[in-house]
């Protein structure tokens, strides 16, 4: 019997070590941290071994392969010792992938790919398909694969993620944008960081599609070195493409994947707003057109989505202040669409753990937007140093109370106090959920 080591008991972990013991591996799961007791009763109902605040190596370097999360570097000390021992170590999504034969159209950028897999995902099930939501949201790709029989899945794949793919394929990829993100885990280059992301057309063939940002720099760049064989639908908002999507001179949406442009509906009348959704809606639509569904559905959807929590989320408008929560904004790129669409005057509450940001994007729609920044990190010289000439007022916070009543201090009549972090959340919060939950907390007790 084959022996497999899953490392880390979260949801992709405790996926995986289901499917595995229903694939017949002898299954062993290994957690550094303390494993949630909800993913401990599913290691007990399928009667799989586990340990946490641990990693034994008797017990893991005995593997035949390894199904690690993708929260674990590559550059961990353990990862670089297996894979000099000559044991395979791939991702769950790579992991599941071998037990599906269901279509998967599988997302990826640096921002954006939650809200357009959750918008492909609501239009195929809008459409009637059987469908799955996995990867970095919904529930496990592997568990969905053990319990399930779906024809389609919808995954939304991080760098992290895509790096532990081999043999993997999609389907239809989907590539939104590259900005710097998670420098950190690429040696601080960006052509790095880019080539992993680039991984979702591996394995591709002349059946696949492959859909992309005409528009996106970094983009366009790599994909001159590139051999891709899947068929290609860029999407623009700049320029006309051939096959793919972009907007008319009368501002309506036109997705084309046959030769023959079809008006989806205006810009207006989508149900995401501001040009970053726009963005998503063509990628998602273009998706929703190669499985052939329906126009009026396409339509029906990208007018009727409601948008994830913790992104552009409107919690409250207190005596002429608005608060909006946008803690999902955990890189500078996010923070720079969350300005980008902002009508009125903003307090921007800024800062958590850096991830080798550079800030001198923001630098133009600080200078024409921002009236003052909360620094909401335990550490914000960065923050006050890439900002200190541009804005009259620069305040500390160490929570989100503190942070919300600054705001409401500073703010006008018209003004619009934004949390969009631009940072990762785990200085002073557990994830940046729980920084979104206490902003909302925080607003709602004004």
């Amino acid at each position: 019997m084959k022996r497999l080591i899953i490392l880390g008991g979260g949801e992709s972990g405790v996926g995986a070590a289901v499917l595995g013991k229903k694939k017949g591996f002898e299954v062993f799961l290994s957690d550094k941290g303390k494993i949630k007791d909800k993913y401990k009763d599913v290691l007990s109902k399928f009667e799989i071994k586990w340990e946490e605040e641990r990693h034994s190596a008797e017990l893991i370097f005995n593997a035949n392969e390894v199904v690690k999360s993708p929260g674990i570097p590559d550059a961990a000390d353990l990862i670089v010792r297996l894979r000099k021992k000559g044991i395979n170590v791939i991702s769950e999504i790579e992991f599941a992938g071998r037990y599906t034969s269901a279509k998967k159209i599988c997302i990826t950028g640096s921002n954006g790919k939650t809200t357009t897999t959750l918008l492909t995902y609501h239009m195929l099930k809008k459409a009637g398909l059987k469908v799955g939501l996995a990867g970095n949201v919904g529930q496990s790709f592997a568990m969905q694969v053990a319990e399930n029989d779906f024809e389609y899945y919808v995954l939304e794949l991080s760098s992290f993620q895509l790096d532990g793919m081999f043999e993997f394929k999609a389907d239809i990829a989907v590539l939104l944008n590259i900005t710097p993100d998670h420098l950190d885990r690429y040696d601080y280059k960006l052509e790095n960081y880019a080539d992993s992301k680039f991984r979702v057309i591996q394995n591709q063939t002349e059946a696949d599609a492959f859909i992309y940002c005409l528009d996106d720099e970094v983009t366009r760049e790599r994909i001159r070195h590139k051999t891709i064989k899947a068929k290609q639908y860029p999407f623009s908002i700049k320029q006309t493409v051939e096959q793919g999507a972009f907007i008319d001179e009368n501002k309506q949406l036109i997705i084309n994947t046959n030769k023959q442009n079809q008006p989806i509906m205006t810009i207006q009348e989508l149900a995401l707003q501001g040009k970053h959704n726009i963005y998503n809606s063509m990628a998602a639509g273009i998706a929703g057109k190669l499985v052939e569904i329906r126009k009026e559905t396409i339509r029906e959807s990208l007018s009727d989505f409601h948008n994830i929590d913790h992104r552009l989320e409107l919690v409250g408008n207190i005596h002429g202040v608005e608060f909006i929560n946008d803690s999902k904004a955990t890189n500078v790129n996010s923070t720079w669409y969350a300005l980008e669409s902002m009508e009125n005057p903003v307090i921007l509450i800024l800062g958590g753990v850096d991830k080798g940001n550079d800030y001198s994007m923001l630098n133009d729609l600080v200078r024409e937007k921002v009236k003052a920044i909360i620094c909401l990190g335990a550490d914000n010289k960065k923050i006050i140093k890439a900002f200190g000439g541009m804005v009259e007022t620069i305040l500390e916070a160490k929570s989100a109370d503190e942070a919300v009543a600054q705001g409401y201090k500073l703010g006008k009549k018209g003004d619009t106090v934004l949390l969009s972090p631009a940072c990762a959340s785990f200085d002073l919060f557990e994830n940046y959920e729980d920084r979104g939950t206490q902003f909302k907390q925080a607003v709602r007790a004004l």
